[in-house]
């Protein structure tokens, strides 16, 4: 209740382009339950994959605010912040609950990639970083895309907890970089960092991928 509250407020502040977010997750939330009909193997939604679907409108809210060009600041990285802490209970939840599956993996993963991304462009538009700040934005997209082109990229990895702990120092230095208070050399030297660390991550996860195609 808390978070939708968050969200439609911070939505409705945006006026026009809240409405038009509010259309972007309807259709969003269209798809992902077309996909929970074909893929997903419960038979309740459940408050893991809600608390998703939560972090996804949060999403669509910061997505509102880059489109009125209202970038960065306290408010997003507020609203950040909340999705943050959502993220985790809802494997909590399901793992509770019994309604783990594949699909909400994927559902939570690509919810995090989403986020991700808006979140370094809020940073690259209104914080004083450079373009490599949108290698925390951009890394899942282009691993996706290399595996069109080099097929074994696509086989499953196994769990890391490396890989979840750099994924929460993506958000959380993307949330960091929201801050009116950072200066230009800080924002830039944590970028960098951050980058560094996640092309670590992946650049990792290639070359297990590629020793075992």
């Amino acid at each position: 209740m808390a978070v939708s509250v968050l969200t439609g407020a911070f939505a409705l502040h945006q006026g026009q382009s809240g409405i038009l977010s509010g259309g972007i997750f309807l259709l969003a939330a269209g798809g992902i339950m077309r996909g929970a009909i074909q893929h997903y193997p419960h038979s309740r939604f459940g408050a893991c994959n809600a608390v998703t679907m939560a972090r996804m409108a949060l999403g669509c809210a910061l997505l509102a605010s880059l489109v009125t060009g209202q970038v960065a600041g306290w408010a997003v990285a507020t609203v950040a912040a909340v999705s943050l802490a959502l993220d985790g209970i809802d494997g909590f939840l399901a793992r509770r609950s019994g309604l783990m599956s594949d699909f909400g993996a994927r559902f939570d993963m690509e919810v995090d990639a989403a986020f991700a991304l808006i979140l370094s462009l809020h940073a690259l538009i209104g914080d004083p970083v450079g373009l490599e700040v949108l290698v925390l934005g951009l890394m899942r997209y282009l691993f996706i895309g290399a595996g069109f082109i080099w097929p074994w990229l696509t086989a499953p990895l196994c769990d890391s907890i490396w890989r979840k702990a750099i994924c929460v120092l993506q958000i959380a230095t993307l949330i960091i970089l929201q801050l009116p208070f950072l200066s230009e050399g800080q924002g830039i030297i944590i970028a960098r960092i951050a980058s560094a660390a996640l092309l670590w991550s992946f650049g990792r996860d290639i070359l297990w991928l590629r020793a075992r195609r």
